[in-house]
């Protein structure tokens, strides 16, 4: 897999590789949708390691939206995976409703208050709510999400009570949760949440993962650069 990035700017991180494993794309085969896709990592990745019959990333920002495409085009994917610009608040333009069986999105994690942002930063842009909030993301998972269908996000530990009350205000179930450490008896500083459109309750708590062991990356993150699932 061949991927654009910018020079200066925003550059994809591990959160994507997490993300895609903790979803676990190597058994999945329907609809799927990236919310705020960035540089296309994610339906890269989702095209590589699942049989996904449809791939749509929304992104806002011009110059990722194109980045992405170029990518989706070097890897010859045209036919399998749809880069559209625009707003997660305008998802109903790109997707239909409940029409989705699973949603992945890696949302800006800090509130516009939270730090400062340059104008015109990508970075800032991407780690910051300035054009769409939690909310606004999980009201549009929920737009395109059918009865049954997943929502898997990654987001601050510090901002959980806010992802289950955001779901839950949009009828999807938290299902699964898992909080992701730098190391060993190091505090968490990610956590994957799993959640279902229409679902019971019933939350389960997964083990801790650990990006590092030794002088490298855990096993288990090392899979997941492979494709593999959490």
């Amino acid at each position: 897999m061949k991927v654009y990035q910018a020079r200066k700017g925003y550059r994809f991180s591990i959160d994507p590789f997490l993300l895609a494993g903790f979803a676990r794309l190597a058994s999945f085969s329907g609809t799927l949708v990236d919310l705020g896709c960035g540089n296309g990592v994610l339906p890269l990745l989702a095209a590589a390691w699942s049989q996904a019959r449809s791939i749509i990333g929304i992104e806002r920002q011009p110059a990722m939206v194109g980045r992405a495409r170029r990518s989706v085009a070097l890897n010859g994917l045209e036919g399998r995976v749809r880069i559209e610009q625009g707003r997660v608040q305008e998802v109903s333009r790109f997707v239909p409703v409940q029409s989705v069986d699973l949603v992945l999105t890696n949302p800006p994690f800090r509130r516009p208050e939270s730090g400062r942002i340059a104008p015109g930063d990508e970075r800032g842009a991407a780690r910051h709510e300035l054009d769409g909030s939690l909310e606004d993301f999980l009201r549009a998972a929920a737009f395109v999400l059918r009865n049954g269908g997943r929502l898997c996000l990654v987001h601050l530990p510090e901002r959980l009570a806010d992802v289950f009350c955001g779901m839950r205000a949009v009828n999807i179930e938290p299902k699964r949760v898992r909080l992701v450490h730098p190391r060993v008896g190091e505090p968490a500083n990610l956590v994957l949440v799993e959640g279902r459109r229409a679902s019971a309750p019933g939350l389960e708590v997964e083990p801790p993962l650990y990006v590092y062991e030794g002088d490298g990356y855990s096993p288990q993150v090392e899979g997941c650069y492979r494709g593999g699932s959490l």
